[in-house]
């Protein structure tokens, strides 16, 4: 049992096993009835790969459209809209052969010597091994073909001169296959595959260099796109030190944790779109890799529960304490438990203790979902209900009360 045992975590941690026990059965109805066992196999393996590789969040179109792509991303030197991942031979991936797909993944290259702009987790990607990296693209083949062409990307120059990334990609993309660490253990290796080079948390998590490569402080946080990914080392004030494993895998697989508040707007998306489908056992290998970060103290600190400190209120968070009572005490509570739902729990949010208010902020303006096992959970924006002024002085309240943290968010902040 204990031989068996080793050669499958041996299996995992260099990717040739990625569908033990995938609970890939479960996407069956993707494979086509007249595929071959072996063909059907690489499909239901392929199917589970793509989900915790999260390429759904990025590739869905904003209508929802399937895979047919059109989703901006805006960056400090333009806008870069996502690409349709159908099989679509005039609009999607499918002319790419097995080489193709690979350079592309791996290279950040694609059809034609076209190089792609990082927004592409490429250098992420690179690491998968080559069975997986074809197993992703053979559950996409399976699927509909969708015709949608390219957005044009809105960039200026010189960013709109793809030969440059020839150079970006030598400083920072690591071109090499995972490999794991014979010194740890092979739930860790597993979860350092899921991690890095699947899940591509680091690509959000890790502050950027002013190349808009990722720098040295990995997983520190980082803002992407108005949008804080918090600090996931085991920094005990700033990151996941104070987590238990049982919080660290209910957030990872539901988006909510007991004590630590909901996931919310990128980090919804990869619950939603990937990480809920994801066995126990990974779930549980990628919390054993977490747990390993080495701790960097930088970004906000998470204050467990409410401080209940009415009285120490400014006069702005004073007036956003009865804008609170009136629009979001009937679903958080005054005391910000939240009623019927886990998911409407406030205490311990990193969120609501952050100065900087950056995803309360996203939240009140915006909204944020999330589709759960108990159906769909969402907080509706509130732009349009109330001026900037009420929002800001709501932000206040919350920062001050739920997070014991004061802030100085401008009304500015949640005009477009």
């Amino acid at each position: 049992m204990t031989l068996f045992r080793s050669f499958k975590n041996m299996l995992y941690a260099t990717g040739l096993a990625s569908s033990i026990g995938c609970g890939a059965a479960a996407l069956a109805e993707s494979v086509p009835a007249s595929a071959d066992s072996q063909q059907a196999e690489q499909v239901r393996r392929g199917a589970y790969l793509f989900r915790a590789a999260d390429c759904a969040a990025c590739h869905t179109a904003p209508d929802g459209a399937g895979l047919t792509g059109g989703r901006p991303f805006t960056l400090p030197f333009g806008t870069v809209f996502a690409v349709n991942i159908t099989p679509d031979k005039q609009t999607g991936i499918g002319n790419y052969t097995d080489t193709e797909w690979l350079r592309m993944l791996q290279d950040g290259v694609g059809r034609g010597g076209k190089h792609l702009y990082p927004v592409m987790p490429y250098t992420a990607y690179t690491l998968l091994s080559d069975a997986d990296a074809l197993a992703i693209r053979a559950y996409l083949f399976s699927l509909k073909p969708q015709q949608a062409p390219a957005r044009q990307n809105q960039l200026s120059f010189p960013f709109n001169q793809r030969w440059g990334l020839i150079f970006w990609n030598w400083l920072n993309n690591p071109d090499k296959r995972f490999q794991p660490d014979p010194a740890r253990s092979g739930a860790w290796n597993r979860g350092a595959y899921l991690t890095e080079a699947l899940g591509h948390c680091s690509q959000c998590h890790t502050p950027r260099t002013l190349t808009y490569g990722l720098s040295r402080k990995a997983y520190a946080g980082a803002l992407q796109m108005g949008w804080r990914a918090y600090n996931l080392t085991s920094d005990r004030q700033h990151g996941l030190g104070n987590w238990s494993e049982d919080q660290l895998a209910s957030y990872l697989s539901t988006g909510v944790a007991s004590g630590k508040g909901p996931a919310s707007g990128p980090m919804a998306e990869a619950v939603e779109h990937g990480l809920r489908y994801m066995t126990q056992e990974d779930i549980a290998a990628m919390v054993t890799y977490l747990r390993s970060l080495p701790p960097i103290a930088e970004g906000p600190v998470a204050h467990p529960m409410p401080s209940g400190d009415a009285g120490a209120l400014n006069a702005v968070a004073r007036r956003g304490e009865g804008l609170f009572a009136q629009a979001c005490a009937g679903c958080h509570l005054p005391d910000g438990q939240g009623r019927q739902s886990a998911w409407a729990a406030l205490g311990g949010a990193h969120s609501v203790s952050d100065p900087a208010g950056d995803n309360l902020v996203q939240v009140l303006r915006t909204g944020t979902a999330l589709e759960t096992a108990q159906g769909r959970v969402f907080m509706p924006g509130f732009s349009k209900a109330y001026t900037a002024e009420e929002l800001a002085a709501i932000t206040a309240y919350v920062t001050a009360y739920f997070g014991n943290t004061q802030t100085d968010i401008k009304a500015s902040a949640f005009k477009n």
